[in-house]
């Protein structure tokens, strides 16, 4: 019961953070994204309500975590997102994280907005401080490109970022997907991370995406990381929802 409150005690957190640039992309289940963003006046919703995470003896439930892209203008996308964080271990205190406002880009474009040759990307924005962590603020630049073509797709991303605690990141990750085609495709992503004061990461996902709808889909994959040469396994549940505002 405990847990429940607070989860819902969260979610109305996040919404409210999330709701405040107007009072005011990421791309699931990946750590990557695509060179693609939300056409102009389209929200996309990636939500996971259910994502676990076992390090060593430490295990991590995370729910829900959700992102917010709005196509603002002509291939300019405004992102938004966040995820609490309830650690199962006696005593602990759960914590909403991994804020973050993004602005994302379409600098050429190519196979994913319909056109041929390579679509090219890029995403920056400021990394905001959390409730119970995550208590400092930080930027984030990424360039992605990416291809799509009868027998699938591949995107690559390199980022670099001063995190909340004001060490350097960098980030390198490579997504390919099988045959948009198919309403269930194959997945897999390789990620490289380091700070360089502290945390090295390196790690691979194998998932599938189901189209049920052209905007509605569901996703589920297994993440299997080494984090300072100590495994960490995460499963990640969830699903994207486009609609227009238009």
């Amino acid at each position: 019961m405990r847990q429940l409150s607070e989860s819902v005690f969260f979610l109305f957190a996040l919404i409210a953070l999330l709701a405040w640039p107007s009072a005011a992309n990421a791309y699931r289940p990946f750590d990557s994204t695509d060179p693609a963003v939300a056409d102009p006046g389209e929200f996309e919703i990636e939500f996971s309500p259910l994502s676990y995470v076992w390090h060593g003896s430490d295990e991590t439930l995370i729910s829900p975590s959700l992102k917010f892209n709005y196509g603002f203008a002509p291939n300019w996308e405004f992102v938004i997102e966040g995820e609490a964080e309830h650690p199962q271990a006696r005593g602990a205190s759960s914590k909403l994280v991994g804020n973050a406002i993004f602005l994302k880009t379409v600098v050429h474009e190519g196979s994913l907005q319909g056109k041929t040759g390579l679509s090219f990307a890029t995403e920056f924005g400021v990394l905001l401080p959390g409730i119970n962590g995550d208590s400092g603020t930080g930027f984030e630049w990424a360039g992605i490109v990416g291809h799509q073509a009868s027998w699938g797709a591949i995107h690559f991303n390199v980022a670099a970022a001063q995190n909340r605690d004001q060490n350097t990141e960098l980030f390198v990750g490579t997504i390919v997907e099988g045959p948009g085609h198919w309403a269930v495709r194959p997945v897999a992503e390789l990620v490289y991370e380091r700070e360089f004061q502290g945390t090295e990461i390196f790690a691979a996902l194998a998932g599938i995406i189901w189209e049920a709808r052209d905007d509605l889909a569901f996703d589920f994959a297994v993440r299997q990381a080494s984090v300072n040469g100590e495994p960490e396994t995460q499963l990640r549940i969830g699903l994207a929802y486009a609609f227009s505002v238009r």
